[in-house]
């Protein structure tokens, strides 16, 4: 059975980090992602990485502050946080893909269960 499991969100001031983790298990996947969603908004693509690790993709908004990054020995993913604003408030998705990495949502064929990450200004 395939699990996704996230940790490490929280409250943080403008302009602190955060570092969200990802554990999953049942099998190893092509790409993972990380998306966020707002309360009342669609949910959007943050940032996905390739097999490899070394192909990486972002959201314009998150550039030059995000980071994301896998270990596949551990079966991980990592989304480092960096000069986090109040508007990066939302809750933060972990998800997995076979193939090649994407910023559509409906690609994803699984999720984890979501981790409430909060940017006070």
């Amino acid at each position: 059975q395939v699990q996704l499991v996230e940790s490490g969100g929280g409250l943080v001031q403008a302009g602190g980090s955060l570092r969200l983790s990802c554990a999953a298990s049942g099998r190893t996947f092509g790409t993972y992602g990380w998306f966020r969603q707002a309360p009342g908004k669609e949910r959007q693509f943050v940032a996905a990485v390739d097999w490899s690790g070394r192909r990486t993709y972002y959201a314009d908004s998150v550039k030059g502050r995000f980071t994301i990054s896998r270990d596949n020995a551990k079966n991980t993913v990592t989304l480092q946080m960096n000069s986090l604003k109040p508007e990066d408030t939302a809750v933060y998705y972990c998800a997995a893909k076979g193939g090649l990495p994407s910023s559509l949502t409906n690609e994803y064929e699984y999720w984890g269960q979501g981790t409430q990450v909060t940017v006070s200004s």
